[in-house]
């Protein structure tokens, strides 16, 4: 018990350091600022979680992390793809039915999701996941990381949804598309 307590301290210590000021934190600003609390919460828990799964089961298995460069390029591409989606119109057919409002809920906490999960591939907190797990408690690891990625967000996106009211959403469109451009442009390159 006590390395689980232990593994969960460090991982969600080292990892919310880490990122701070992260890519992904920019994106949680961004998504606060353009969804609900809730959708953002849940979407960001599923991308983090997923990725530190996989970043604990490569530390936990081989000791090591995923090959980076190949992942970057795929990351790079499906950002660029995130951006180019972001400036399409968020307008519909006019129908406001309930089972449309329930499939773009969903959408929104799955392209949430699918976007923090291919930031994090190959990301420093994905290989300091990774590094944790091959040395220290493998669920404590996971916990403590998943928590610390979370909370770091958090932040984001509670500043996020303070300045979302007051920016229009075609500013905030535009500058969504631009930061998913960027992040692809960078991740293509092989920037941090």
């Amino acid at each position: 018990m006590y390395d689980l307590l232990t593994a969960v301290v460090a991982a969600f210590g080292i990892i919310f350091l880490a990122e701070l000021g992260d890519k992904t934190q920019l994106l949680a600003v961004n998504f606060g600022s353009r969804y609900s609390l809730r959708q953002v919460i849940v979407g960001l828990a599923l991308g983090y979680g997923t990725a530190s799964l996989v970043a604990v089961t490569v530390g936990g298995l081989l000791g090591a992390s995923l090959p980076q460069r190949p992942i970057e390029i795929a990351g790079g591409l499906i950002f660029i793809v995130f951006g180019l989606v972001a400036l399409r119109s968020d307008n519909g057919d006019g129908g406001d039915d309930t089972e449309r409002r329930s499939m773009v809920r969903s959408s929104v906490v799955a392209t949430i999701a699918l976007a923090i999960f291919v930031a994090e591939m190959g990301d420093k907190t994905q290989i300091a996941t990774a590094t944790l797990a091959a040395r220290s408690n493998l669920i404590g690891t996971w916990i403590g990381s998943t928590a610390g990625e979370v909370a770091s967000g958090m932040i984001g996106v509670l500043a996020g949804s303070m300045v979302g009211d007051r920016i229009p959403a075609t500013v905030m469109k535009w500058v969504s598309a631009l930061l998913f451009v960027a992040f692809g442009i960078a991740m293509l390159a092989g920037w941090p």
